[in-house]
């Protein structure tokens, strides 16, 4: 009878890792691409308080390159959410988000008072980029890999497939939608 009750691992570690992140509302005026979605992890369960903003940009990117490199991840960064100049901290690395290749950096933001951290991350499904930015105010160090777990866990992966129009979408019940 116990075994009704198991989940894979993977999802289960997926579903506690997006426990901690809240969704907020949309910080930003609508420009060309649209509202995206926001989410907030306090500094008490994720070390810094990260507040992460993500969107498509449908059609904007290389179908054959993807995001290949520093420039291309530069040209779909959302630069205009960070209050300040963002100077890069050292060159970006590729990553997989669930299945799709992208890139991620980390950035200094520049401020009159207070020095802001952020990461940019970008990844494609063909011409299709999602386009992530996360701001912190303690140095990035640490963060990615929190980071990368929140970006392939449920939520995201199920807004994902809704948005790029994909299948096999699951809900957090574990049911295909």
């Amino acid at each position: 009878m116990l075994v009704a009750y198991l989940q894979p691992v993977g999802l289960a570690h997926s579903r506690q890792a997006d426990s901690i992140w809240n969704e907020t509302k949309w910080p930003f005026l609508m420009d060309q691409w649209g509202e995206g979605r926001s989410f907030q992890c306090k500094a008490a369960d994720c070390g810094a308080e990260l507040n992460l903003y993500i969107r498509a940009k449908i059609g904007f990117c290389s179908g054959t390159t993807g995001v290949a490199d520093d420039n291309e991840l530069e040209r779909l960064s959302d630069f205009d959410f960070m209050k300040g100049q963002a100077t890069a901290l050292g060159g970006g690395h590729e990553i997989d988000i669930a299945g799709m290749k992208g890139r991620l950096r980390a950035y200094a933001i520049g401020g009159p008072i207070l020095q802001t951290y952020a990461f940019s991350v970008a990844f494609n499904k063909n011409s299709d980029a999602l386009v992530a930015t996360i701001t912190l105010k303690g140095p990035p160090a640490a963060m990615e890999p929190i980071i990368m777990q929140f970006l392939n866990g449920e939520i995201i992966q199920n807004w994902v497939t809704r948005t790029l129009g994909l299948y096999n979408a699951r809900e957090p019940s574990g049911s295909v939608i």
